[in-house]
């Protein structure tokens, strides 16, 4: 999958939003929204209103930002696509977020061979206002920096991210509730997650950091958190296996 350099200044240009834009917002977020009210997390559902998306509207970068940066310091970086790894980790641990700002065309609502505006702000925007899984999310920033030149390191952290911000469950009231991104965002993928027909493990970062994956399919098998407090009391465990496998392979 191709990767763009990050560049500086990039910036949302709202008034070149097209009609078919528009359409295209308003279609996958009603859709998504249908399925979501009963199958995202209940912190999600609350968190998309804390930034005050719907369907009418494409969000505005400079609205949204205001309203990260109250809650709990965190902005929204334009982007051109998929940005390098190591760029990503950079400003993750600055508390910024890489976004684009195109959008799909109708004829491609169903399959995307990058993620789009909708993936990137629809699914992952909401959360970045709830403490605790933004300091999760730092934190995999911050030891992306730190140990930049230990691939084997940078390999746990991606997996890490892959299972829990993208692809991450959460058990609410005894059901299987959704939370990642990945899955917010794919029509196809929401109702999947959470049938019986993947497997669901419980959450344990050692075992999410020494599983691989494939991102060209649906998965076949998702963590299951019980809050997002049990992911921000797991970022001392994260350390302590990050250290151990820098002192095994150095």
């Amino acid at each position: 999958m191709k990767t763009y350099a990050l560049k500086q200044n990039l910036k949302q240009h709202y008034n070149l939003y097209t009609p078919e834009d528009f359409l295209v917002w308003k279609t996958l977020f009603g859709r998504q929204m249908i399925l979501l009210q009963e199958l995202a997390c209940s912190e999600y559902l609350k968190s998309i209103k804390t930034v005050k998306f719907c369907a009418e509207r494409i969000p505005d970068f400079k609205e949204v930002n205001e309203i990260l940066g109250k809650a709990t310091g965190w902005s929204l970086e334009v982007v051109e696509g998929i940005i390098n790894e190591e760029d990503f980790f950079v400003l993750l641990s600055q508390k910024k977020f890489p976004a684009t700002t195109w959008l799909r065309k109708l004829n491609e609502l169903d399959y995307l061979p990058e993620p789009d505006m909708f993936h990137d702000v629809f699914a992952h925007v909401p959360l970045l206002t709830n403490q605790p899984f933004c300091d999760f999310f730092k934190t995999i920033g911050d030891l992306g920096v730190k140990n930049k030149h230990h691939s084997e390191v940078l390999t746990m952290l991606g997996r890490l991210y892959w299972f829990t911000v993208e692809f991450g469950l959460m058990k609410e009231k005894d059901k299987l509730k959704i939370y990642g991104a990945g899955i917010l965002s794919s029509y196809g993928e929401t109702k999947f997650s959470v049938s019986s027909e993947p497997t669901h493990l419980s959450f344990d970062v050692e075992e999410i950091m020494h599983t691989s994956f494939e991102n060209d399919k649906i998965q076949d098998k998702y963590f299951v958190l019980n809050s997002f407090d049990e992911l921000y009391n797991s970022i001392e465990r994260i350390k302590a296996i990050v250290k151990g496998e820098k002192t095994v392979n150095l």
